[in-house]
């Protein structure tokens, strides 16, 4: 019988701590394949006092031993990608050996960042807040069943049709008057010589590769970007990314059957965070919001830029948990509410002045979170190694995430470091 695949994905709006994650759970597995997204992810990883960025290979990559598989759902900047493996290299890594290429993956081509960036001029006021990273657009000729893709580098006349598609790009941006003669050619010669990278590693057909190793009883963790809240169906559209960030993605991003569904691991921070424009009910404006900033470090790991940050919200969750089917919760930078006399969860929305515990499909509905207050802890629980040591009124803000989401916490985070993970009945 087939192995079941497990997925692990952010809950809220990203910056949930999904790469330290699958790192730490990397060694239970044999296989980690990235389903969704680009980029525009950033996964933070910290082990031997050194931060590691990713933004699109997997999490698992720093462990040699074990398999990493980008997607058909995930789209490519092959510039970028090189920068990735160049930082890997220098570690001592050899990705080459267990990295592999889905040939279905989309790739981001240089006018596609152009194009991103004169959609969001053009916006004005209502720019959603793009990271200008090229993956909107690329989503868009995917859609449009114009898009390059991994498997046309192998073929002749791949460069014949990037050329034309950079043309047809071109003309778009003419049409928005968007200056692009100083810096095209530049970007497509970086563009150009990046391939060189990508083509040392072995692209495969990653959907019977995976189904493969499932047949053979390996484990494969699928690992998502973005956040739930983000989702382009599920999120508060607009204002979301370009792809399916929940558990379904993983299944269309992998080319996966749902009945090989195993356990689902959704990564929640103990607060919530949010960047870009768009809905956040919770968001704090006061000193509260400067402080979560501050303690828990909240910039963008891809683009730098200050996190909006707020208190807890449990409808928002409660949904994710939903729609995605999470059979476990990992709590993330419980450590940042430190010291926090007293810590508000929002239990309930007001949306229009109605009382609800529903997320509105509607995101210019006007929207007042309801509080529920619960004691917070004054100890430093970063030194923390099992679930008996934490406090007791953190364990009951545990137990309250539970009773409300009907899902078990199994996993904390009580700091940045893979060493700084606690697993709760694990099984």
């Amino acid at each position: 019988m087939d192995t079941k695949i497990d997925i692990l994905l952010g809950m809220q709006w990203g910056d949930e701590g999904k790469g330290k994650v699958v790192d730490v759970l990397t060694p239970k597995y044999d296989v980690v394949a990235r389903f969704q997204g680009g980029p525009n992810a950033g996964h933070s990883l910290e082990f031997n006092g050194k931060r590691h960025v990713l933004h699109i290979i997997p999490s698992g990559i720093f462990h040699e031993s074990k398999t990493n598989i980008i997607g058909n759902g995930v789209v490519i900047d092959p510039v970028i990608f090189e920068e990735e493996i160049h930082d890997l290299e220098k570690l001592g890594l050899t990705p080459e050996k267990n990295l592999f290429i889905s040939r279905r993956a989309h790739l981001i081509l240089p006018t596609h960042k152009l194009l991103d960036a004169a959609y969001e001029a053009h916006k004005g006021k209502s720019k959603i807040g793009s990271t200008l990273k090229g993956i909107g657009p690329t989503y868009t000729d995917k859609t449009a069943r114009t898009g390059l893709r991994i498997c046309d580098i192998e073929t002749l006349d791949f460069i014949d049709s990037f050329n034309a598609k950079i043309e047809e790009h071109k003309i778009i941006l003419d049409s928005y008057n968007y200056d692009y003669q100083e810096t095209l050619k530049s970007m497509v010669d970086s563009w150009l010589k990046s391939l060189n990278t990508l083509k040392k590693f072995r692209f495969i057909d990653a959907e019977y590769e995976i189904a493969e190793y499932l047949k053979r009883g390996k484990y494969v963790l699928a690992e998502g970007a973005q956040g739930t809240l983000l989702d382009l169906e599920f999120g508060a559209y607009p204002f979301v990314t370009s792809s399916n960030t929940i558990a379904a993605g993983a299944f269309s991003g992998l080319g996966l059957a749902t009945r090989l569904t195993g356990r689902v691991y959704g990564i929640v921070k103990a607060y919530c965070t949010r960047v870009g424009s768009g809905p956040f009910p919770t968001e704090l404006f006061d000193d509260m919001g400067e402080y979560l900033r501050k303690v828990g470090n909240e910039f963008g790991a891809t683009t730098g830029r200050p996190r909006r940050c707020g208190w807890l919200d449990l409808v928002a969750l409660k949904y994710a948990v939903m729609i995605n089917g999470v059979t476990d919760i990992a709590l993330t930078k419980a450590d940042v509410l430190s010291d926090i006399q007293e810590l508000k969860v929002c239990t309930n929305y007001k949306v229009n002045g109605i009382l609800t515990d529903r997320i509105p499909a509607d995101n210019n509905a006007k929207i007042e979170p309801v509080y529920t207050t619960l004691k917070g802890w004054k100890e430093n629980i970063s030194k923390c190694k099992t679930y008996e040591e934490l406090p007791q009124t953190f364990k009951d803000y545990i137990k309250f995430i539970e009773d409300e989401t009907k899902a078990q916490v199994s996993i904390i985070s009580v700091g940045p470091d893979r060493d700084a993970t606690i697993f709760r009945n694990d099984k």
